[in-house]
């Protein structure tokens, strides 16, 4: 089964030569998502108003996918500075509820700029 690309002008448009997402089979790959506007403006404020919108741009990519975050099977969270990890489950909370929840992995790395960058993987199977 060939892959399907998924881009939208619903989320941030890619910061390089890479799509939205991949679907292959009943699995969709969702590229890093950052803290940036439709329209390619980056999300300066808070830590919460900056995962708030990488979390928004995952979503709009699930959905452009055919599916939704409740799909998720894996999420990976990166974030700039540890001790943002309270304030990040919180907003997690806002957009993957706290039953059925995916595996995930948050790690400190060295992002430039901005505070939060996230990923997944859905299931889209039965």
């Amino acid at each position: 089964m060939p892959k399907k690309i998924i881009m939208t002008d619903r989320a941030a448009p890619p910061g390089g030569p890479y799509s939205h997402a991949v679907v292959a089979g009943d699995h969709v790959y969702l590229a890093g998502a950052c803290p940036v506007l439709p329209d390619g403006t980056w999300v300066r404020g808070t830590f919460v108003e900056q995962a708030r919108a990488a979390f928004t741009n995952l979503s709009r990519v699930a959905e452009a996918a055919g599916g939704d975050l409740s799909r998720a099977v894996r999420v990976g969270v990166y974030l700039r500075d540890p001790a943002d990890f309270a304030a990040m489950n919180e907003v997690y909370r806002e957009f993957f509820g706290t039953e059925n929840l995916p595996a995930r992995t948050t790690l400190p790395v060295a992002l430039d700029g901005f505070d939060i960058e996230v990923d997944a993987v859905l299931y889209l199977g039965d």
